[in-house]
C-alpha cells in the first residue's frame, strides 16, 4: 500500500481583516468578502483500486439544523463505506448528510466525515462541492481541516495528557438516536475487539482500520488518542458465561496469528502513527486465575483449566509483546476493580501473577503504560460518605456485610494502591492507572447526600454509600446505574485518565437464552430473578430486565445511565 497526500485545488487564502477575524478572499476579488463555504478534501490513503477520502466543511454562513454537502466525480469513484455523516452516491454525484449527533452547524462550525472508495485509472479531485446546494470555495487547507495524518507521536508519559481522544461515530450515532443522548454523543468511548471478525467489521460496522481513519479525520493538528479493547483470549472470561468467546481453551496458537498478529500489523501500519493508541489487554482474565481457581468456593473448572494450561498467561504476554514493540501503542492491562482484587488474599498476589504475564512470551515491563481498574462495571469512583478508617461503637467499617474486610471502599484509593503494589513487584515506577467510569456514577434520587445513620457499622455504611447494588459482586446490567466522570485527562495522583471504556448502552449479557453466533452463552447473574451464587454471596443478581445480548444496544439501560448520572447531565 502506498500512501499520498493529494493536494486540493482551486486555493483560498485566508487572510485576517482590520478586526481581527479571519475572512476568505475570492480569487480575483480585490477585496475580502465573507464565502458561504469553504472545504477541505483529501484522500489520506490510497492503494490499487481503493482510497480514503475525508472532507471537512465550514460553514460561513447562517446557523443550520441540518446540512448537506454534494460534489460530483469526473471518473469511477465509487463509495463503499462513511462514517460521521451519511453518504450516497449516484452515477457520479455524491451526497453526504448529517448524522443525527452532527446535524447543528452553527456560524463558523465546522464538521468533519470519512469514507472509503474504489476507482480505478486516475483518482482526481473534484473540483467543485455544494453545501445545501450552495456553491463553495475549496479551502486549500490553510484553514483548520487537516489533510495530512502528520508526524509520528512522541512517545510521552501519559498518552491522554494534551490529547483529544477518539469519538467512536458507530456508538455516537446510537447515542444521538436516543432521547436526550445528544448530551452524551461526544464523549469517547471504546473500541471492543472481541472477536477476529471485528478486525475486519462484523455485519457492515467499521473496521479497525475505518477506525484508525476515522480518528485521524477527526485529529486535526493536534494530538489524538485511540482507545482499543483488546478481547479474545481462548477460554475467555472463564467465570462467567455472557461474554465466553470464540476460541476454545488450547486454541492460542489461532489467538497469536488470527487474532494478535493482524492487529499488530495494522497498528504498525506508519500511516497511524502520528495517533496515540491505547490497548486495553484482555478484560477479566487475570484476575480469574486469582480469585476463581483452586479450592475455593468461587472456582471453577473453567479457570482451572486456564490456570493449568497457562494460556491466559501466554496470550496477554503475546499480546503485549506484539503490540508494545510499536512505538505509539500504549498498553494497559486489567486489574479487576476494588470488589474483585482488593482483599488482602488477592490484592498482592494480582500484581505478580500480572508481572508473570507481563515478562513472557518476549514481553517485558517496558511495554507496560499502565494498567485499568472497573473496565464495563459499576464500582464507585470515590465514597466521600465513609472511609476505610471509620468505625461505629468500636466495630470497623470493614466488619460490614458491605465491606466485608475488603481494604477499599471505592475505585480510585484502590488504583492508587494498587499502582504501588505492582511498582512494587518490578513495574515501571512511571505506569499510570485508567478507571473506566462510564458507569459508575450511582446519582438520581437514591443518591445520599450524607452519611448514615451511626446505628451500627451496616447503617452507616448502607446509608451513605453511593454504590446502590445489592452485593459488590454483581455486574451484569445493574439497575439504578448512572453514567458516571466524564473522561478526563490526569484527574488525580497516579491516575492517567477517567475513561469511558465501556460504551454506555452497550448490554453486559442477555437477561436469558438467546441463540447467537457470537460465542456468547447466557449468564444467571444477568437474570433479574436469579438468587445468586458464591461470587455475590447467594444474594440477588440486581440485573435489568429484558437485556439483548452482551454487546448490543439496551436503549433501557441507556436511559437510566443517563437518568441517574453524576455528575448530573445538563
Amino acid at each position: 500500500m502506498s500512501r499520498s497526500k493529494t493536494a486540493i485545488l482551486a486555493a483560498l487564502a485566508l487572510v485576517a481583516g482590520a478586526s481581527g477575524t479571519a475572512a476568505a478572499a475570492v480569487p480575483g476579488d480585490a477585496g475580502i468578502s465573507a464565502v458561504p463555504c469553504t472545504v477541505a478534501y483529501s484522500v489520506q490513503s490510497q492503494w490499487d483500486g481503493g482510497f480514503t477520502g475525508a472532507v471537512t466543511v465550514t460553514n460561513n454562513s447562517a446557523a443550520k439544523s441540518s446540512w448537506s454537502v454534494g460534489w460530483n466525480y469526473a471518473g469511477n469513484q465509487k463509495v463503499s463505506s462513511f462514517w460521521s455523516a451519511k453518504v450516497t452516491q449516484s452515477g457520479t454525484a455524491v451526497t453526504a448528510t448529517n448524522e443525527s449527533y452532527n446535524a447543528p452547524l452553527a456560524n463558523g462550525g465546522s464538521v468533519s466525515f470519512g469514507f472509503n472508495a474504489s476507482y480505478t485509472g486516475t483518482n482526481a479531485i473534484p473540483t467543485t462541492f455544494t453545501l445545501d446546494g450552495v456553491v463553495c470555495n475549496v479551502d486549500d487547507g490553510g484553514g483548520s481541516a487537516p489533510t495530512d495524518p502528520g508526524s509520528p507521536t512522541a512517545r510521552v508519559d501519559n498518552p491522554y495528557a494534551g490529547a483529544k481522544v477518539y469519538v467512536n461515530p458507530e456508538w455516537s450515532a446510537k447515542a444521538a438516536a436516543e432521547p436526550g443522548g445528544t448530551r452524551v454523543s461526544n464523549q469517547p468511548t471504546g473500541v471492543w475487539l472481541d472477536r477476529i471478525a471485528a478486525i475486519n467489521g462484523v455485519s457492515g460496522g467499521m473496521s479497525l482500520r475505518q477506525h484508525l481513519d476515522a480518528a485521524l479525520a477527526q485529529k486535526g493538528t493536534g494530538e489524538e488518542v485511540v482507545q482499543l479493547v483488546v478481547y479474545d483470549l481462548p477460554g475467555r472470561d472463564c467465570a462467567a458465561l455472557a461474554s465466553n468467546g470464540e476460541l476454545g481453551p488450547t486454541e492460542i496458537d489461532k489467538y497469536k496469528t488470527q487474532f494478535i498478529d493482524p492487529i499488530a500489523a495494522i497498528l504498525a501500519d506508519t500511516k497511524y502513527s502520528s495517533l496515540r493508541i491505547v490497548t486495553t489487554v484482555e478484560i477479566d482474565s487475570l484476575p480469574n486465575l486469582i480469585t476463581n481457581t483452586g479450592s475455593r468456593a468461587t472456582a471453577t473448572a473453567n479457570c482451572n483449566t486456564m490456570l493449568a494450561n497457562g494460556n491466559y498467561v501466554k496470550g496477554v504476554g503475546y499480546a503485549l509483546s506484539k503490540l508494545g514493540a510499536i512505538p505509539n501503542v500504549y498498553n494497559y492491562i486489567d486489574a479487576g476493580h476494588h470488589g474483585w482484587l482488593g482483599w488482602d488474599d488477592n490484592f498482592a498476589p494480582s500484581a505478580t501473577l500480572f508481572k508473570q504475564a507481563a515478562t513472557s512470551e518476549g514481553a517485558t515491563v517496558d511495554d507496560v503504560a499502565g494498567f485499568i481498574t472497573n473496565t464495563a462495571n459499576y464500582s464507585a469512583l470515590k465514597e466521600n460518605n465513609y472511609t476505610i478508617n471509620d468505625s461505629v461503637g468500636g466495630t470497623s467499617v470493614r466488619q460490614s456485610k458491605w465491606v466485608d474486610w475488603n481494604r477499599y471502599v471505592d475505585e480510585q484509593s484502590y488504583a492508587q494502591a494498587f499502582r504501588n503494589q505492582l511498582v512494587s513487584v518490578g513495574f515501571n515506577s512511571g505506569i499510570g492507572m485508567l478507571i473506566d467510569t462510564s458507569r459508575n456514577g450511582w446519582g438520581g434520587s437514591a443518591r445520599p447526600a450524607g452519611p448514615g445513620a451511626q446505628t451500627s457499622v451496616d447503617t452507616y455504611v448502607d446509608g451513605g454509600r453511593y454504590d446502590r447494588r445489592i452485593h459488590v459482586g454483581n455486574w451484569c446490567n445493574q439497575a439504578g446505574a448512572g453514567l458516571g466522570e466524564r473522561p478526563t485527562a490526569a484527574p488525580a495522583t497516579g491516575i492517567d485518565a477517567y475513561v469511558w471504556m465501556k460504551p454506555p448502552g452497550e448490554s453486559d449479557g442477555s437477561s436469558s437464552a438467546i441463540p447467537n453466533d457470537e460465542g456468547k452463552g447466557f449468564d444467571q447473574m444477568c437474570d433479574p430473578t436469579y438468587a445468586g451464587n458464591p461470587r455475590n454471596n447467594n444474594n440477588m443478581s440486581g440485573a435489568l430486565p429484558n437485556a439483548p445480548l452482551s454487546g448490543h444496544w439496551f436503549s433501557a439501560q441507556f436511559q437510566q445511565l443517563m437518568a441517574n448520572a453524576y455528575p448530573p447531565l445538563s
